[in-house]
């Protein structure tokens, strides 16, 4: 009998935890010839601004599937992984006109993760604004995050990774390895977690972080996701809380590059926090979003990311209790690494690929 209920346990268990193929999209090209495509953010029902990494920004028109480019791009530190990454319109859009932007600044002929905000004006950036240089400055040019979501309380959060260099993880002096909260305008919120440690950035939110390239804050249920890369296998989809050690490089579910041994101490340690998902082998993921449904009812409540080493959507079902209970790999066959995946005013999904196309998903 105990045999009999372990095996349907088993069964059961790689049903909930199985990779399955249940949705039938395609992908229409509406965008091609351009850099490495890092941003997107919807302006309106009609346009999408997006940022190239090598620090081009264009406005595609979605009627005309034209493209413009704006003049009067920041200077950015475009080298490895750095240059021009996130870009977000202001939750107050329609009067402030006012985008968030994650870029990489030259500091002492060193890369540091940057948050700026600028006004979007008859097509031009005005009033652009550096409202945090981080503390994160390294020798190595990988590792830089970065993404940006907004909560409804007037919070900003963006991720910095963690410069290639494991122990900024667990150093609450750096801010590579870490979200950070801040205000709209840029100042500290009062209740940010580390605001009364003397050892600790205030602008710390979490810590114990690889290089998170994929942040969202689900307001239907007030949880904010975050999606991570480990090292060889160990990529992690996280639930982020506040103050919380995320375990980055003592835990891990990843390898050594150069040996087949893991990383740091093990899985798993006291006071720091398990992952909701691993991946393994990594799929390399960037950019992540809670969809909304408004469009494509099926994917409602469902986190959507790109994978850059395995070419595909990736989405996964979480229940509500927010466990990992299924996962659907979409467009592998494309072979496109996809950089970042963002929903539309009327729930249309929008992805970007490394090899400079953006595409519309159809059903």
């Amino acid at each position: 009998m105990m045999r009999k209920l372990l095996l349907l346990t088993f069964l059961l268990s790689s049903f909930l935890f199985s990779k399955t193929n249940t949705f039938n999209y395609k992908l229409e090209e509406i965008a091609s010839n351009l850099g490495k495509v890092w941003g997107m953010t919807f302006l309106n029902e009609k346009e999408i601004l997006f940022t190239e990494l090598n620090g081009k920004i264009g406005i595609l028109n979605l009627e005309k599937k034209d493209i413009k480019f704006l003049l009067n791009t920041p200077s950015v530190y475009h080298r490895g992984q750095g240059g021009l990454l996130d870009v977000k319109k202001s939750p107050n859009y329609k009067k402030d006109k006012t985008l968030y932007f994650t870029y990489v600044k030259e500091v002492k002929n060193k890369g540091v993760t940057t948050l700026a905000k600028a006004k979007l004006m008859n097509n031009k950036l005005q009033e652009w604004k550096d409202l945090l240089i981080t503390k994160s400055a390294s020798d190595t040019s990988r590792h830089f995050g970065s993404r940006i979501t907004f909560d409804e309380e007037g919070h900003l959060y963006f991720s910095v990774g963690d410069r290639g260099v494991r122990p900024n993880g667990q150093d609450l002096t750096t801010h590579a390895g870490t979200i950070i909260r801040l205000n709209l305008d840029g100042t500290i919120p009062k209740d940010n977690p580390f605001t009364e440690n003397s050892n600790a950035l205030d602008e710390i939110y979490s810590y114990g972080h690889r290089n998170i390239q994929g942040i969202f804050y689900d307001k239907k249920t007030k949880r904010l996701w975050a999606i991570e890369h480990g090292p060889r296998g160990g990529d992690e989809i996280n639930l982020i809380e506040k103050g919380k050690n995320y375990g980055w490089p003592v835990i891990s579910y990843g390898k050594e590059y150069w040996a087949p041994l893991s990383v740091g101490e093990g899985t798993h340690k006291a006071g720091m926090e398990q992952p909701r998902k691993y991946y393994i082998p990594s799929i390399a993921p960037s950019s992540l979003i809670v969809y909304s449904g408004k469009k494509f009812k099926d994917l409602e409540g469902k986190l959507l990311s790109g994978a850059l080493k395995l070419t595909h959507l990736n989405i996964i079902t979480m229940n509500e209790n927010a466990e990992f209970v299924e996962e659907n790999r979409l467009f592998e066959d494309l072979h496109q690494r996809i950089r970042d995946v963002v929903e539309g005013p009327n729930g249309e999904i929008i992805l970007s690929s490394d090899s400079g196309k953006i595409f519309l998903l159809k059903d």
